[in-house]
């Protein structure tokens, strides 16, 4: 039997200053998981968080 779906699902975050400069630090592309209401945000998350790659803060969008 399968479980209920629940309000809350889980994103992932991806930094986009890393996705568009190719001049940066080391490669890769900085990700974080986190949760998210479905009924209280229904658009894509935006947040700025640490990118080490980037060495500062920058926006990280919501990813499919």
């Amino acid at each position: 039997m399968a479980a209920k779906k629940g309000v809350r699902i889980v994103i992932t975050l991806e930094c986009t200053e890393c996705r568009t400069n190719t001049d940066k630090r080391s490669p890769g592309v900085s990700r974080y998981t986190t949760s998210k209401n479905r009924r209280n945000t229904t658009g894509r998350m935006e947040i700025r968080k640490f990118c080490p790659h980037c060495n500062a803060h920058t926006i990280h969008k919501e990813i499919k």
